[in-house]
């Protein structure tokens, strides 16, 4: 029985015991990740510490996030929440961005993300700092000029390129831009964001196809796990209102920043000596 189930369910590169690490590490992100977003920086590093290849690694890992994505749109869907009137465009500067970002993964030096991701998601803390209301007054107060709705585009596109390269830390920083620039509450601007995701991964999922760095039937395990995972915590945060949710996604972008910058920092000190 037991070499049945390697077989026809566990991925070959993978153990029985390895693939279960992996399978809870992915419920358990998925269901935190609806509001703080950052999937990847728990899940990539995962696989990667189970001997599966970097670039195969991120590559499965996006397919995954398609899933989980769709999860978490499903469990808004009905609600009233998302941006219906901004999505359309979203979704199609999204999909542009995250072609590119997916062709980018094999030109970009990957030593360079932790810093720019880390250096962020800390001004993203200094801005909630000096608007401590951003996210939380209704939409009616939060109204944005044709400006604002120009460069919250152009900063989710250029965002998406990150974001179809790698997705660590792309739904934590897209959530701030449509705080930001489009004055959504953090309730819209956590759903709004797994629909464009939907989008942006998918893209991204597909040119990594392309280009035969997917493991199918790993991601498509670990992807259904984490399908599950988001839907669970989409109906969570439905519960929470925009204070809660602030001061959850503040925490989380906190601890992740000072992890990514103690992280590049180790490892620039561990290469200079």
């Amino acid at each position: 029985m037991e070499e049945l189930f390697k077989i026809t369910i566990l991925p070959s590169c993978l153990t029985r015991l390895e693939f279960s690490a992996l399978v809870s590490i992915f419920f358990l992100t998925s269901v935190v990740s609806v509001v703080t977003g950052s999937t990847s920086l728990i899940t990539v590093p995962a696989m990667l510490l189970f001997g599966i290849e970097p670039k195969s690694a991120v590559a499965t890992n996006m397919l995954a996030l398609v899933l989980m994505s769709a999860g978490g749109t499903l469990s808004f869907r009905g609600k009233g929440v998302i941006d219906r009137s901004r999505a359309p465009f979203l979704i199609i500067v999204s999909f542009l961005g995250s072609i590119l970002g997916a062709l980018a993964l094999l030109v970009v030096p990957s030593q360079v993300l932790p810093t720019v991701v880390s250096v962020l998601m800390i001004a993203v803390v200094l801005f909630s700092v000096f608007k401590p209301n951003t996210g939380i007054a209704p939409p009616e107060k939060c109204r944005t000029s044709r400006g604002m709705d120009i460069a919250g585009y152009t900063a989710a596109f250029i965002l998406s390129i990150y974001g179809g390269f790698f997705s660590g830390g792309y739904i934590t920083l897209l959530t701030a831009i449509f705080l930001v620039f489009f004055g959504m509450t953090f309730t819209q601007a956590v759903s709004t964001t797994k629909l464009v995701n939907v989008v942006s991964s998918l893209s991204a999922t597909v040119i990594f196809a392309w280009l035969g760095l997917v493991d199918y039937r790993l991601g498509i395990l670990l992807g259904i796990v984490m399908f599950i995972g988001a839907y669970i915590g989409g109906h969570f945060t439905l519960k929470l209102n925009n204070l809660w949710l602030r001061r959850i996604f503040m925490a989380a972008v906190i601890a992740l920043a000072l992890k990514i910058a103690f992280h590049d920092f180790l490892l620039k000190t561990l290469v200079g000596k």
